[in-house]
C-alpha cells in the first residue's frame, strides 16, 4: 500500500489497570511503578506514530487506573468516549466481566496481565486476545529447560492461595507432558503475615530448611508461588542444595530490564529514555498490543475492533517483539505465541521453547494449551 492510498485514521485506545490492595513484595527492588503498564503504551504511541506519520495515522492511548469497585464505572466511561480498543491489566474476575462489558460495546479486549489457563479453555471471548502468557506456557517453558537439562525428578512446593494452586496444576501438567516426574510434593501456607519484615529472613532461615527436611530424592525444586509470598527466599535455604526454578530462582518472564538479544538492547534504552526505569513485564504485554493495533492499522488499514481482530489472528499477521521470531497468535483462542525468557534476577539463562521440542505446526506450540487441547469455541 502506497501512501497516497493509505486512509487518515485516528486510532483511540485505552489501557485499564486495576490496582489491587495487596502485601508489600518481598523485595525492594518489585515495587510496582506508579506508571506500570502506561510505560508501555506511551512507548507504544511513540512507536506506532513513527510509521502512522507517513500514513496520516494518529495515535492517543488513554490510561486509567482505579480500585476494583471503579472498574465497571472507568469501563463504561472508556466505552462512552467511544473507545473500542482496551488493555485491562486486572485479575481473572474482573477481566471476564468487564470483557463481556465491551463485547456488548463491540469493543476489543486485550489481556496484559491475567494468566489462568480458563481465559484460553473453556472461559475464553471472542473479543479477548492475550499478550500476557497463560500459566501453562510458564510451566511448560520451565519445564522444557529442567528436561533439556535432564533434572527430571521434581520436588514441587506450592502456596496455598487459589492462584498457586492453579499454577501447581499448570506444573503437573507440563511434568506430564515433558516426562519429568514429580516425586514429592508440598504446601506452604500462606499465614497472612508480612513478607517483609527486619525479622524475615530470620524467620525463613529456621523454617525452610526444616519444612523441606526429608523430601525424596530429587534433581531440582519447582515453586508454584504466584502471590510472591516464600519463593525466593527457596534458593540457599532447603534441607537439599538443589536449583530452584519457577516463582525463585530461575523464573520464567516475558520481559525484563537486563534482556538485551535479538535487539532489544534498542528497546530498552528507548524505554529508559522515556520513563526513567527499566522494563517490566507487565510494559512490555501493554506495548505488545497496542504494537498488535498498529501493525493491523498499517497492514490492513484498520482501527476497527472486528478488523484488528480478525487481522491479528490472521496468517498475515506477525510482530517483531525483541525474542528472536516473529510472534503471531493462536486463532482458536486469541493466544499470543511468544518465547518465554528464563530469569535469574540478572541475566536471561535461556530461552523457551528449547531445541528438540517439536511441533508440526510451531515450535512455540508446544509451550501452552496447543489447539486439540482448548475447548474454546469463540474463535470457530
Amino acid at each position: 500500500m502506497t501512501a497516497g492510498s493509505a486512509l487518515a485514521i485516528d486510532v483511540k485506545a485505552a489501557v485499564l489497570r486495576i490496582d489491587y490492595p495487596t502485601l508489600l513484595p518481598i523485595s525492594r527492588y518489585d515495587l510496582p511503578p506508579a506508571d506500570l503498564g502506561f510505560a508501555g503504551a506511551a512507548l507504544a504511541d511513540e512507536d506506532n506514530g513513527t510509521t502512522g506519520g507517513f500514513l496520516g495515522h494518529t495515535y492517543e492511548t488513554t490510561t486509567v487506573a482505579v480500585s476494583p469497585e471503579e472498574a465497571d464505572a472507568a469501563m463504561a466511561q472508556i466505552l462512552a468516549d467511544g473507545i473500542k480498543l482496551v488493555v485491562i491489566l486486572s485479575r481473572t474476575e474482573d477481566l471476564l466481566r468487564l470483557t463481556d462489558q465491551a463485547a456488548a460495546a463491540g469493543a476489543l479486549v486485550f489481556n496484559a496481565r491475567a494468566a489462568d489457563n480458563a481465559l484460553r479453555d473453556d472461559a475464553c471471548r471472542g473479543n479477548l486476545l492475550h499478550t500476557a502468557p497463560s500459566h501453562g506456557m510458564m510451566a511448560d517453558a520451565v519445564a522444557q529447560f529442567a528436561v533439556w537439562k535432564k533434572w527430571t525428578d521434581w520436588f514441587l512446593i506450592s502456596g496455598s492461595n487459589p492462584q498457586d494452586i492453579a499454577l501447581a496444576e499448570a506444573y503437573r501438567k507440563a511434568a506430564r507432558k515433558f516426562g519429568a516426574e514429580i516425586v514429592e510434593e508440598r504446601s506452604f501456607e500462606d499465614t497472612g503475615g508480612s513478607r517483609r519484615t527486619d525479622s524475615g529472613h530470620v524467620l525463613v532461615q529456621r523454617q525452610l530448611p526444616a519444612f523441606t527436611q526429608e523430601a525424596e530424592e530429587h534433581d531440582v525444586v519447582i515453586a508454584a508461588d504466584e502471590t510472591d509470598y516464600f519463593a525466593r527466599y527457596l534458593s540457599y535455604h532447603l534441607w537439599t542444595p538443589r536449583p530452584v526454578m519457577g516463582s525463585g530462582g530461575l523464573v520464567p518472564t516475558t520481559f525484563h530490564g537486563a534482556h538485551e538479544a535479538y535487539g532489544a538492547t534498542q528497546y530498552q534504552t528507548r524505554f529508559e529514555e522515556l520513563t526513567g526505569r527499566y522494563a517490566k513485564p507487565e510494559d512490555y504485554n501493554v506495548w505488545l498490543a497496542l504494537r498488535v493495533v498498529g501493525e493491523a492499522v498499517t497492514r490492513a488499514n484498520t482501527a476497527a475492533p472486528d478488523g484488528v481482530r480478525d487481522y491479528a489472528i490472521s496468517d498475515e499477521f506477525e510482530l517483531a517483539a525483541f525474542k528472536g521470531q516473529k510472534v503471531t497468535f493462536r486463532n482458536w483462542n486469541g493466544q499470543l505465541r511468544q518465547p518465554v525468557l528464563l530469569y535469574d534476577g540478572t541475566i536471561t539463562v535461556s530461552v523457551s521453547p528449547q531445541d528438540g521440542f517439536l511441533h508440526q505446526t510451531s515450535p512455540l506450540d508446544t509451550m501452552g494449551l496447543d489447539r486439540p487441547e482448548s475447548s474454546c469455541t469463540a474463535f470457530e
